[in-house]
């Protein structure tokens, strides 16, 4: 079954992609909840022509987004927290704790957006995360740990 996504899911594809998925996964979850509509020949027409009348929009979107990223490429950020005296973290760090220090620096981003390469930060140190401002513009923010 082929479906139009109609907002983007990290699973499987962002915002206006074709693709094809399981009928029943289509049918019963995809098209009742809104995140996409059936691919019928008028619908990709459709698609089509909202695509050719959205390509410039989209364009200044993906400009704007690289000055962003050139600018987030130069940033070193700071994370505090409360640890042991052998430097195991209380807790964790996580991507609302970096999506508040980016506001801090005036960087409004969505904490979905953000995503830590790491599976948990438990301990004090350099950690590498990765911000998805575009389809095709990831960029990659260090940041450390410090005990507070």
């Amino acid at each position: 079954m082929e479906v139009i996504l109609k907002q983007d899911i990290s699973s499987l594809g962002m915002t206006d992609d074709i693709i094809k998925v399981k009928a029943g996964y289509g049918r019963n979850f995809l098209i009742p909840q809104g995140y996409a509509i059936l691919a019928t020949a008028s619908a990709k027409k459709m698609h089509s022509e909202n695509l050719k009348q959205r390509a410039h929009k989209e364009e200044k979107i993906k400009n704007d987004a690289l000055v962003i990223a050139a600018k987030l490429k130069e940033l070193q950020i700071t994370i505090g927290a409360k640890t042991s005296t052998s430097g195991k973290i209380f807790g964790s760090v996580n991507t609302i704790q970096i999506a508040d220090m980016l506001a801090q620096k005036g960087f409004d981003l969505d904490r979905k957006k953000i995503s830590i390469k790491e599976d948990s930060i438990k301990e004090v140190g350099k950690y590498t995360a990765l911000v998805k401002l575009h389809r095709e513009i990831i960029v990659e923010i260090p940041f450390e740990v410090i005990s507070e």
